[in-house]
């Protein structure tokens, strides 16, 4: 038996066991890069989702689902995204703590708009309506999910409260310079009409007051019918539309449907980033991609 002396001795020298910092999973990439924003260089979160994949529908691979299952945080926008992931939480990570995004009262939310054609007489929105999912395209939401996630993390870890702090007021400087220059980017080209693919981008739209006039397919992604590719001609002629976006993750084809030879422009714009490498400057650099698509196709020259 060690004489007390000893085991004094012994607990002064041995090696002070540190806790680990918190392992934290996210669904996407724009949301994995406010996080990583966040932890800094205390660790870096795990993205479940690879980048350009549509989130409405996924299967996780056998490394994403174990980065799930080891995770004591997990940071998702909801089950209005990627409600496949709900089952998944309840199955792989029963004991994490949960933040979804789209479910706190801080967020600004938008209802899905129910008509493809958006004139200003068109329904709006009911009460009972979905609601857009695609909420991180407003810089306001990333500005207030930056305080909400640095709540969580130190919640977890205080031993690194500081830095969470610290890196969560840089990230909201950050955020607001990065809205300042979208403003000023996108001032000339508010008033001018365009039709989107999908009608994913109704928050960044809302934000800085652009003119959209329509989407080939809505918010949920489904294929548009016949009757309503006739009525986008229509208001792209009448409405002497600049533009035509289209998206990476969609069927091209049905661009050149919507056109039928007419003199728009066309380019691709894309909501989730498929090109960038995952990181703490995706969010940023996103929003500039999204910025610089709507500014070079609506431009005139």
């Amino acid at each position: 038996m060690l004489r007390p002396s000893l085991i004094a001795l012994s607990l002064i020298t041995a090696p002070m066991a540190w806790a680990e910092p918190p392992r934290v999973a996210v669904d996407i990439a724009p949301v994995h890069a406010l996080v990583a924003q966040v932890m800094g260089d205390v660790s870096a979160p795990d993205l479940v989702m690879t980048p350009g994949a549509s989130p409405h529908d996924y299967t996780l691979r056998p490394s994403q689902a174990a980065a799930l299952e080891a995770a004591d945080l997990v940071i998702w926008m909801g089950p209005d995204l990627t409600p496949w992931l709900t089952r998944s939480l309840q199955n792989l990570a029963p004991d994490a703590q949960s933040l979804a995004l789209l479910e706190v009262p801080q967020t600004l939310t938008m209802a899905a708009r129910e008509v493809a054609i958006f004139e200003p007489s068109a329904p709006v929105p009911s009460a009972q309506s979905a609601r857009d999912p695609h909420a991180w395209l407003d810089p306001d939401n990333a500005a207030i999910w930056i305080g909400l996630i640095a709540d969580a993390l130190v919640g977890l870890d205080p031993d690194n409260a500081a830095t969470y702090r610290a890196n969560a007021r840089a990230a909201l400087a950050d955020i607001a310079a990065l809205r300042a220059e979208i403003e000023a980017q996108i001032d000339p080209i508010r008033d001018t009409p365009f039709i989107l693919f999908h009608d994913a981008f109704q928050y960044f739209e809302t934000r800085f007051g652009l003119s959209p006039v329509g989407a080939i397919a809505l918010v949920d992604a489904s294929d548009p019918g016949a009757a309503r590719i006739e009525d986008l001609r229509a208001i792209l002629t009448a409405r002497d539309v600049a533009c035509v976006f289209s998206e990476p993750q969609f069927n091209a084809g049905l661009v050149d449907a919507v056109m039928d030879g007419r003199p728009a422009r066309t380019t691709v714009i894309d909501p989730l980033g498929v090109d960038i490498p995952p990181g703490p400057r995706f969010y940023a650099t996103l929003m500039r991609n999204v910025a610089g698509a709507f500014t070079t196709c609506l431009s005139d020259g």
